[in-house]
């Protein structure tokens, strides 16, 4: 099964940012989240999605 949910620290490396940057994504609403228990989680749907905006928006 492909991975569906993501860890902070694994979008951070996937996209080649910090992980304070990821937090401002999330807080700015550029990248969805889920909270299960006390762990932040970021769907790869989101990552995809906030991808090809910015694929759009340098085209």
């Amino acid at each position: 099964m492909k991975d569906m949910l993501y860890r902070v620290e694994e979008v951070a490396q996937a996209l080649r940012i910090g992980r304070t940057k990821v937090f401002d994504l999330i807080r700015s609403g550029e990248l969805t989240s889920v909270k299960i228990g006390g762990s932040r989680r970021i769907p790869a749907s989101s990552v995809q999605e906030y991808l090809s905006r910015l694929i759009q928006e340098a085209a």
